[in-house]
């Protein structure tokens, strides 16, 4: 069945009767939780169970778990992280080996959302970090060596895979250069196309995973006129220069990086190349403009259903032997 061009929040703990006809007749691909959707592990999994309910089937459902100031499930009911570029530090001061901390913090991550029904995390970052980078990202990064990115990335993705959870790397083509949030405004980055190979990097070395995010960003070098999410220029980048072929979704089109109604975004995006629109807030009125997107492309819904297919299995494991050794690490 085709689907919806879309991926959806919704605003509380539990689904309205308004939510629930929506989503039935709108068919979003997915469906994106925040904090303010979680609880406690019964009400998750009850929301979880709810929402592909609604669309009657086995809807992938996505979560921003990063861990530091990104991280929508917290104590008491779930592990706390440290954020990314922090783990990774500390495993190198203790001396010990990144790729294994990073492999033990996506296992952990895993069991967590797949306890409550959450089958795609939004991660790995593989921004590569500056000195200058907006605090907004900076730590949300794991280094400023695009190659311990790279590394990094792959080690936390294989983690979660054991965990049964599929990744979602951002921001593409790279947000590293950034100076300002663009959950506030549009950054623009002037660096050359030259400079900017350091940035493709880690995604060309992860350009086989099933889906990426793009980057609310304007790069010069490659279209000056418009940010990579509604830029045919960068996705030619993202496809053909990095050799990404996976589901490319937005980052969420109510940020304030962008101008226009939440469907003229959307439009803008969909026609630039992006496969599906991601929606955060939650607004049902903002999400019927989304829902008048429509349904996929052939070829976006053949990517979609490439990604929901190959959904990584659960893969039992004693969690308390790997929290110990996680916390040594």
């Amino acid at each position: 069945m085709v689907q919806g061009a879309f991926i959806l929040g919704c605003e509380g703990l539990a689904l309205t009767s308004s939510e629930v006809e929506f989503f039935r007749s709108s068919n979003p691909w997915g469906f994106i939780l925040f904090a303010r959707n979680i609880s406690d592990p019964v009400q998750l999994r009850a929301l979880t169970g709810a929402l592909r309910e609604a669309v009657g089937r086995d809807a992938p459902i996505l979560i921003d778990q990063e861990g530091g100031r990104v991280q929508r499930m917290r104590a008491p009911h779930w592990r706390e992280f440290l954020p990314p570029m922090d783990q990774v530090e500390q495993a190198v001061l203790k001396e010990g080996a990144p790729e294994r901390a990073l492999w033990l913090r996506g296992r952990l991550l895993a069991e967590d959302l797949h306890s409550v029904g959450l089958d795609v995390n939004c991660v790995p970052g593989l921004d590569v970090a500056r000195p200058d980078t907006h605090p907004f990202l900076r730590n949300r990064c794991f280094s400023e060596d695009p190659d311990t990115v790279a590394r990094m990335g792959r080690a936390l993705v294989d983690g979660m895979a054991a965990g049964g959870v599929a990744p979602v790397m951002k921001h593409l083509p790279g947000h590293g250069r950034g100076t300002v949030d663009s959950h506030k405004g549009l950054p623009r980055v002037t660096a050359t196309r030259a400079e900017l190979q350091t940035d493709f990097a880690p995604f060309k070395a992860l350009n086989d995973l099933s889906m990426g995010m793009s980057a609310h960003i304007i790069l010069d070098a490659v279209d000056p006129e418009r940010p990579a999410t509604q830029s045919p220029d960068a996705i030619r980048v993202i496809r053909e220069e990095i050799g990404f072929q996976g589901l490319l979704m937005t980052d969420d089109i109510s940020m304030g990086a962008l101008e226009g109604t939440v469907r003229d975004r959307g439009e803008v995006a969909l026609k630039a190349g992006c496969d599906l629109v991601l929606h955060c807030n939650g607004n049902l009125a903002e999400m019927e403009q989304i829902a008048a997107l429509g349904t996929m492309s052939a070829q976006a819904q053949a990517r979609a259903d490439r990604a929901a297919d190959t959904r990584p299995a659960h893969v039992p494991i004693d969690t308390d032997a790997l929290a110990d050794e996680f916390l040594a690490s």
